[in-house]
């Protein structure tokens, strides 16, 4: 019998052989050379094995599994793009950014592009109804939203934990609650099993983000294969900025001010861990991975085994 492991892997291979294989067109350059750069890049590839597993339980035919995570995954590609520039990062996936190797203008058209092309690959699943495509787009819109939120909450320091976790639902809990649900949508579930496997993997996502802030700050550079501390330059309110906000605001004010900008990050860190405050949101990500759990054990008839060690799997993540 395969161990989990393996699995995982094998998803992996089988997903970045198809990745590969995508067609990209040669000209003009100016397009298809920073589009093929981006999708060529590494990644965990956590939403297509997400959706793999998710279609395994539930006898979703791997062709259409693979079709349907290549599609999630160039939106996921999408999304990156844009929001490196709106961050203004330079590293994601262990490589240069695209508007940092190229230019502003090329890394918007190639974002873009990458989002037509997710379209034009769903499409491509047979007999695909449009309510499949309506709740991709209606994901699309929500990580917009997400990120609409994140850029009107930079340096606003009355943010609330409850709008923080509100927006990242949007921003990044969307698109895995989409990688859960798809599966579902496209086998005709009813409305309420649908809605289950999306909470699951909302659970998840909110987890996922909290877990990502923390390694912002915690992680290591070259395992993270992007650039850090980037969140706390410009100001962003993680979990972990609100907790220190409320609870040491003339303290969190002056270590911002004063700290020297390549010190800053380490001066956070230690800061955030003194306070107890990474242990804190540490339990808060935990709580959620926790939830989604609770929502796959609603599931009845269905093998949840291999979901199960998914998320124990990210639950113990370093990167």
């Amino acid at each position: 019998m395969q161990s989990f492991n393996s699995l995982i892997l094998d998803i992996r291979k089988h997903f970045n052989d198809s990745l590969r294989k995508i067609q990209i067109n040669d000209k003009p350059k100016y397009l298809y050379d920073p589009i093929r750069y981006s999708i060529q890049t590494k990644g965990k590839r956590f939403r297509p094995v997400l959706l793999h597993l998710v279609g395994r339980a539930n006898n979703v035919k791997p062709d259409i599994l693979m079709t349907m995570s290549l599609a999630i995954e160039l939106l996921h590609n999408f999304t990156l793009i844009h929001d490196d520039i709106m961050d203004n990062d330079n590293m994601r996936r262990g490589k240069k950014t695209i508007h940092e190797k190229w230019d502003l203008s090329t890394a918007i058209l190639s974002g873009d592009g990458i989002y037509t092309i997710s379209q034009i690959i769903l499409s491509q699943i047979p007999n695909l109804k449009s309510n499949v495509f309506s709740y991709f787009n209606k994901t699309t819109l929500e990580i917009c939203e997400g990120q609409a939120f994140d850029k009107e909450f930079e340096n606003n320091y009355t943010i609330s934990e409850d709008m923080y976790i509100s927006m990242i639902e949007k921003k990044t809990g969307a698109l895995i609650g989409a990688s859960s649900a798809l599966p579902l949508i496209f086998k005709h579930k009813p409305h309420h099993i649908v809605k289950v496997y999306e909470k699951f993997g909302r659970c998840i996502g909110k987890a996922f983000q909290i877990q990502d802030d923390i390694l912002e700050i915690t992680g290591d550079y070259i395992k993270m294969g992007k650039s850090l501390g980037s969140d706390i330059l410009l100001g962003k309110q993680t979990m972990m900025a609100i907790k220190a906000n409320n609870k040491y605001p003339s303290e969190w004010e002056d270590l911002i001010s004063n700290s020297e900008k390549k010190n800053l990050t380490n001066n956070i860190s230690k800061f955030l861990n003194d306070k107890g405050i990474i242990e804190e949101c540490k339990l808060e990500y935990k709580a959620y991975f926790s939830a989604s759990l609770e929502y796959l054990n609603q599931l009845e008839d269905i093998d949840i085994s291999e979901l199960v060690q998914l998320v124990n799997m990210l639950e113990k993540r370093t990167f």
